[in-house]
């Protein structure tokens, strides 16, 4: 049984991009990336909003041969350009916008979501992980199919203009772990949300 696995930065204020959607304005540095790797490293698939994932076809091929990019990144590139299954939950993005990874990206209409998240949950066993897409996991997380939380808590008010858990009932959390690093400011808090049953009982692999 596969976990999905929420991996997201917040800052200060609450906010997981700035003002206008711009997530540059998150302070994202070495351990950002690092947690991030190791999180791939866990997974089989990745999981996007459609905007997320058009950010993403941008961004990672590029990074693949990229000689100024740091190892982390050029790992998940890597990974993205070989292996991982990546589903896409999305009612506007098209196969025709698809220009890389096209044999192993599936597009899901946000009807059909739940139920083929529910089938991939239950048939694979390496984590199945979202990064960006604030729509996406918050309704994930209000459905009770998120099943790890991490928080990658940065140093920086943003003033955004959607706030990370905006239309969440109210929900309960257990903690699972804390992960600081000697030369970064960043903290990642991991939770398991307290209506979903979280597949294993033991905690966070940061290896």
């Amino acid at each position: 049984m596969a976990k999905i696995v929420v991996s997201s930065m917040v800052s200060l204020d609450g906010y997981t991009e700035g003002a206008g959607g711009d997530v540059s304005q998150m302070p994202m540095d070495r351990a950002f990336a690092q947690h991030n790797a190791d999180r791939v490293r866990a997974a089989g698939r990745l999981l996007f909003g459609g905007t997320s994932y058009r950010g993403m076809m941008q961004y990672w091929p590029d990074q693949v041969d990229n000689p100024e990019a740091i190892p982390e990144d050029r790992y998940i590139a890597s990974r993205y350009a070989t292996d991982l299954s990546l589903t896409v939950v999305s009612d506007t993005l098209t196969e025709d916008e698809v220009t890389v990874w096209g044999d192993r990206t599936e597009i899901v209409r946000r009807t059909d979501a739940h139920d083929r998240l529910r089938q991939l949950r239950e048939r694979e066993t390496d984590d199945i992980l979202v990064f960006g897409s604030r729509t996406l996991w918050t309704d994930l997380l209000a459905h009770g199919l998120v099943d790890e939380l991490h928080l990658l808590l940065g140093p920086k008010v943003v003033v955004g203009d959607h706030r990370a858990f905006d239309g969440i009932p109210p929900l309960g959390f257990d903690l699972l772990g804390v992960r600081t690093w000697k030369d970064s400011s960043v903290v990642v808090v991991t939770y398991r949300p307290d209506n979903v049953a979280a597949p294993t009982d033991r905690g966070v692999d940061y290896n």
